[in-house]
């Protein structure tokens, strides 16, 4: 891996360099500047491999993605032939249709963006779920979407002895029964009523018992946190030994991390894939894997 480096921006510095430490690889930084304007100046390293890593989670991401594509560019412009994107949360996957006319799809426009800047993108548990694989929505060389359910389920293991692992809706089935399924945890899924983006009702399911057990409640992210406020009100209600919250992406929009832990939840824990104080699980081993294989 001679021919290859890993470039960070300063918001994804930490990433970037235990990436390029566990892989052995020289780590380099991607310099920004913002004009009064608004507009962004981007510099990358004068000489660089055939390959380079470019590592940004895309939380936020309507200036992320201009900035992304003209390092990508900078990037070519200055020696590199392979490009790869690690970005452990990816945008704009939610909008895999158009719910009413005239909307966009976002998740094949930004897919189409990104498969024509990059030659593979990695990924984590990104929000998919009309379609089954992420080259579907991005069209490159290599789409690899990986999944933080096993650090994710080694991390339970740790912390209790008999978990009963609850997905606040039918969308976080595929996580909830993965990490169960493979530890053997009990789990069950709730059914989700939604009123609006932030008015929603969770059913508990009639024959599960909650009383006295420990409950995870397990998704791939929290938003505006209404959801889990209400998953978190339902089971706390049924008299559990403890509830916690995990997630692999902790975006905690506005004053959602505050309205959880009103409920008088336990913990809140998520893995770094966007940096927040409830970041408990690193995804470095997992991502290093994902790049290894792209070599």
């Amino acid at each position: 891996m001679n021919d290859s480096m890993i470039l960070g921006f300063a918001d994804s510095r930490k990433l970037a360099t235990e990436l390029a430490t566990r892989l052995e690889l020289k780590c380099g930084e991607i310099e920004l500047h913002r004009f009064p304007d608004g507009e962004s100046r981007v510099r990358v390293p004068a000489e660089l491999p055939r390959h380079v890593i470019i590592c940004r989670t895309l939380d936020r991401p309507d200036k992320k993605l201009i900035e992304l594509l003209l390092a990508a560019s900078a990037a070519r412009d200055n020696g590199a032939i392979n490009l790869t994107l690690v970005a452990p949360y990816l945008c704009y996957m939610r909008q895999d249709k158009a719910f009413h006319a005239g909307e966009a799809v976002s998740q094949q426009s930004i897919g189409a963006l990104l498969g024509t800047i990059f030659d593979a993108v990695l990924t984590v548990d990104p929000h998919l779920h009309r379609i089954e694989r992420l080259e579907q929505a991005v069209r490159c060389a290599q789409a690899i979407s990986l999944t933080a359910t096993r650090p994710i389920a080694e991390f339970i293991a740790e912390r209790f002895e008999r978990p009963l692992l609850l997905g606040p809706d039918g969308e976080s089935l595929q996580w909830v029964s993965s990490i169960a399924q493979g530890w053997g945890f009990d789990f069950t899924i709730c059914s989700k009523e939604r009123f609006g983006d932030r008015n929603v009702r969770i059913h508990l399911p009639a024959n599960i018992c909650i009383s006295d057990r420990d409950v995870v409640m397990v998704d791939d992210m929290a938003s505006t946190g209404r959801t889990m406020v209400a998953a978190a009100e339902s089971v706390l209600a049924k008299g559990p030994a403890s509830v916690s919250l995990i997630v692999t992406h902790a975006l905690f929009v506005g004053d959602a991390e505050e309205k959880i832990r009103a409920t008088g939840i336990n913990h809140i824990w998520s893995t770094d894939s966007i940096m927040h104080p409830s970041n408990v699980i690193s995804l470095v081993p997992l991502l290093a894997e994902g790049i290894q294989d792209c070599l």
